[in-house]
């Protein structure tokens, strides 16, 4: 049974690991798990069996530069931890993005003239805005969590959230200055065959596209991200 100050003593050697605080929670559970084994089966002391535990993640905690946090280095199992999360969050904001896609290419055939079309465009785009700023003001209660200098027992790196913030940010800001153009040049080519400007097209239907994605995945972060504040309320008392 792992007590109170040794659960303690666990959290000090991962705070010194420089983990964020959010991944400190998960790999803490771990740890705990595994050092509670090793005393049932092998009925050593808690000592013991941390040492073992230690020695078993040795390697796992060397600092290592990870593009979306240089030049700041990060533990080798963060980046591990936070590049499988990313993995999965990009591929629903890749599915969201295409649906969003496919909407686009629908509302062009389906609008009477242009000026339908381009009142559809900016209402397409546009949701993705006032989604994007209805979450962040229903979830106004975490905003103070979400500093860059937000740290734990003055080490420890809050969450690799607050990577997302600028994201967040700058898509919503570059998708409201889509939101508020036209469309036209992928209705000309669509419905009038109009072949003059290709690029134009391109961008038409690439740039909102590409920003949904990226948008959706700082949303979906920033989901994530109020999530697993429940896991660390112990932690965030203490702060």
């Amino acid at each position: 049974m792992i007590t109170k100050i040794q659960e303690n003593t666990i959290t000090d050697y991962l705070v010194a690991q420089e983990l964020s605080l959010d991944i400190l929670v998960e790999i803490r559970d771990h740890m705990i798990s595994q050092i509670s084994d090793i005393q049932f089966n092998e009925n050593v002391s808690f000592e013991e069996a941390f040492s073992k535990v230690k020695e078993s993640w040795n390697g796992e905690f060397t600092m290592v530069n990870y593009l979306l946090f240089y030049p700041t280095k990060i533990p080798l199992i963060a980046k591990r931890i936070i590049q499988e999360k990313y993995s999965g969050l990009f591929k629903k904001a890749l599915m969201v993005g295409v649906l969003a896609f496919a909407v686009n290419l629908l509302l062009i055939f389906i609008s009477g003239n242009q000026e339908q079309y381009d009142l559809f465009f900016k209402l397409l785009n546009g949701s993705f805005v006032l989604a994007t700023i209805l979450i962040w003001i229903l979830n106004y209660k975490i905003w103070k969590y979400i500093k860059a200098d937000f740290k734990y027992k003055g080490k420890s790196l809050y969450t690799m959230y607050q990577q997302n913030l600028g994201l967040m940010v700058v898509c919503a800001c570059s998708m409201t200055q889509v939101a508020i153009r036209h469309g036209h040049y992928a209705y000309q080519f669509f419905r009038e065959q109009n072949y003059n400007d290709v690029p134009g097209v391109l961008m038409t239907l690439m740039i909102p596209f590409v920003l949904q994605i990226a948008l959706v995945f700082a949303v979906l972060n920033f989901i994530e991200h109020k999530k697993n504040l429940v896991k660390m309320q112990e932690f965030l008392k203490a702060v």
